[in-house]
């Protein structure tokens, strides 16, 4: 077979800071190089990636789509047109859309991933101005793809039943193909050295993990109220702890670090808000430190593109921001617990990765969740239940046996999800439509 696979969404292959589809379409495309020498493969890129070596040398044939970076100044029907005509001219026997939608007027054999419809099911996790400019690909492109391809990927059993219920696409098109994780193990050479983290960071060697995008869906808010007023309580166990925060900005963010503060003063840490309405009440002219913020900003800025971080703070509560991949391990490895209260996911893989780290997790009992991580691989929670997580974080922080078997039970069912399974699943949904 010759098959098509759209690789638009791969901009860091190989260097572990993929996110979402990009994530996804990476490493399957990888194992199916790997493990695939019977068919060919065809990989789809536009004018913003040109490392294809790494493909080119497995025997891929990389092409490029020429006109894209003029997509920004071409209508949309004109666009999927041209990108339509340049696929149909490939003659391939299937094409694979990895980002939930197919060209609109490419007839020939095709397959999608669909990873989630947060924006169907929560469409209040989403600024109206996104969902404004997302309304042809949700009412228009998104459905047309799904009722024209051949077979439908879902990344989890959850995301399969989100697709009947939403699509009314009938159960037999869709195949469940869970996703990859890498196993690492607390171990792993590829995380960076703690001390050099804890250094760089400011953090304490007690801490509890939260790693995600700074959104709404994520429960974030929610998680900082747990973790604060477990905090408040007498001879709480998490009086020695952190709560760390890693993950670039979402939408709405300002509100999770608004949290952030607010519970810092709380709990004694930083005094910022407090000194600021004070100072604000007694008419104090504040221009003068609103000149020394904007100023100690650009020189925290230029320290960042040094390599220089600091971000240290006594807050029992910090937000770190995006960690490299080699960070990231080290502080999931290192963390006592890690908790994703999320409101949905289509996969999770956030989860997946801390307890391939051995990393006990407490996440929610929601979407896709309780199917990745089994009967025993995690503390499952009401998300919308702040005392359930403060709970949780109780049971795992004093119940030694409980913790011990989180760790160990985690790692092994972590294991089940690999990139070469899903790689052979999705050779095999190939093959039924060839």
């Amino acid at each position: 077979m010759r098959i098509g696979i759209d690789c638009r969404t791969i901009l860091n292959p190989g260097k572990g800071e993929q996110a979402g589809v990009g994530y996804y379409t990476y490493y399957l495309v990888k194992n199916l190089l790997e493990l695939d020498k019977k068919n060919k493969y065809v990989l789809f890129f536009d004018n913003r990636f040109h490392a294809t070596e790494e493909f080119e040398k497995m025997g891929a044939e990389v092409r490029f789509f020429p006109f894209y970076q003029y997509k920004e100044y071409l209508p949309v029907a004109y666009s999927q047109m041209l990108v339509s005509a340049y696929l149909d001219r490939e003659k391939l026997d299937v094409y694979h859309s990895p980002a939930n939608v197919i060209p609109m007027f490419y007839n020939r054999p095709s397959v999608v991933t669909v990873h989630d419809l947060a924006i169907y099911k929560f469409p209040e996790f989403f600024p109206n101005t996104f969902l404004s400019r997302q309304i042809f690909a949700t009412k228009v492109l998104a459905p047309q793809s799904l009722n024209k391809a051949k077979k439908i990927i879902a990344v989890s059993k959850n995301t399969k039943k989100d697709i009947i219920e939403e699509f009314e696409i009938p159960e037999e098109r869709i195949a469940v193909v869970y996703e990859g994780v890498i196993s690492h193990g607390k171990d792993c050479l590829d995380q960076s050295d703690f001390q050099m983290v804890k250094n760089k960071y400011g953090i304490s060697d007690k801490y509890i993990m939260f790693l995600g995008t700074i959104e709404q869906r994520k429960n974030l808010i929610g998680l900082i109220k747990s973790f604060r007023n477990l905090k408040m309580i007498d001879d709480s166990p998490v009086k020695d702890y952190q709560l760390i925060i890693a993950g670039a900005d979402g939408w709405n963010s300002k509100d999770v670090y608004q949290a952030i503060k607010e519970a810092n003063v709380v709990l004694g840490g930083r005094d910022e808000v407090r000194r600021a309405g004070k100072e604000r009440r007694s008419g104090f002219d504040l221009r003068d430190k609103l000149r020394e913020l904007n100023d100690k900003k650009a020189e925290e800025m230029k320290e960042k593109r040094l390599g220089i971080d600091r971000r240290q703070g006594d807050g029992a509560i910090k937000h770190l921001g995006y960690v490299d991949h080699a960070d990231k391990l080290s502080l999931i490895a290192h963390a006592t617990c890690f908790v994703f209260p999320s409101l949905y996911e289509g996969f999770g893989l956030g989860v997946l990765e801390a307890m391939s780290m051995g990393t006990p997790v407490i996440t929610s009992k929601n979407s896709s969740l309780p199917e990745l991580v089994g009967e025993h691989g995690a503390l499952l929670v009401d998300p919308n239940n702040e005392t359930a997580i403060s709970d949780a974080i109780t049971q795992v922080l004093t119940d030694d046996g409980l913790r011990e078997e989180l760790m160990t039970t985690g790692e092994q069912r972590a294991k089940e999800f690999t990139w070469q399974r899903c790689a052979l699943e999705t050779l095999a949904v190939y093959e039924l439509i060839k």
